[in-house]
């Protein structure tokens, strides 16, 4: 059984930080989107956030978020790693795909949206940190994917998305993602999780993706693999 109580305070503390952060900034705390990661935590935890006013989530996995999307007034983001055989169920029941990464998947997306008539919001994911191990288009091809992104997809590709290495400042990670979305002309940077995102408002975020201090430690089954640690 999901903690309501819990989740409500914890979404409280998170806005407040938010706030707080973007006010520091000199920004409004409106422009900054919370993304609540609900992934490994069940669906009545979703409910419980929706509950509490939440309406933006984050799920890794295709096959896990359709086990709890579509819920009415929820808005889901695909955040982790999108094979091209998932493009379909993932065109199918997400409202954004925030890791559009290589060709192979910008093809797969297309097809699936032609065949769904529908065609979820974009982010193209950025290696920011050249990381072998991490997904994302790599900086030196980052510009002209993003072009070319941007020319077949048009409006639906929204803005960037990086997570930056773990164990250092991500502060000069957040800031080249921010600078590469103003010249692109694209007004949506995700970035920012649980243990840095006040440094990402900061540095121009507008959506940051928070998970553990929402709902809680995550099982330990879900601690594997570093490329997919997306709060």
């Amino acid at each position: 059984m999901a903690d309501l109580t819990m989740i409500t305070a914890n979404l409280e503390n998170i806005h407040a930080r938010i706030a707080a952060a973007a006010r520091a900034a000199g920004r409004a705390p409106a422009d900054v989107t919370l993304i609540a990661v609900s992934k490994t935590h069940p669906r009545a935890a979703v409910l419980a956030a929706l509950a509490a006013g939440q309406a933006v989530f984050g799920e890794n996995k295709v096959q896990e978020a359709e086990a709890k999307f579509p819920i009415p007034g929820a808005k889901l983001h695909l955040i982790g790693a999108l094979q091209t055989n998932k493009a379909a169920q993932a065109v199918r029941i997400a409202d954004a795909i925030d890791s559009l990464d290589r060709a192979r998947l910008s093809d797969a997306i297309e097809k699936a949206a032609q065949a769904a008539g529908r065609l979820p919001e974009l982010l193209v994911q950025v290696n920011i940190g050249a990381e072998p191990q991490k997904a994302g288009v790599p900086l030196a091809a980052a510009d002209g994917f993003i072009k070319a992104s941007r020319a077949r997809f048009g409006a639906a590709l929204k803005g960037l998305m990086c997570i930056p290495p773990e164990g250092v400042d991500p502060l000069p990670y957040f800031r080249r993602l921010a600078a590469m979305a103003d010249v692109h002309g694209l007004a949506v940077r995700s970035m920012g999780m649980s243990g840095d995102f006040e440094i990402a408002i900061a540095a121009g975020a507008t959506h940051v993706r928070v998970g553990t201090a929402i709902f809680g430690v995550r099982p330990a089954r879900d601690s594997g693999n570093a490329s997919l640690n997306l709060t």
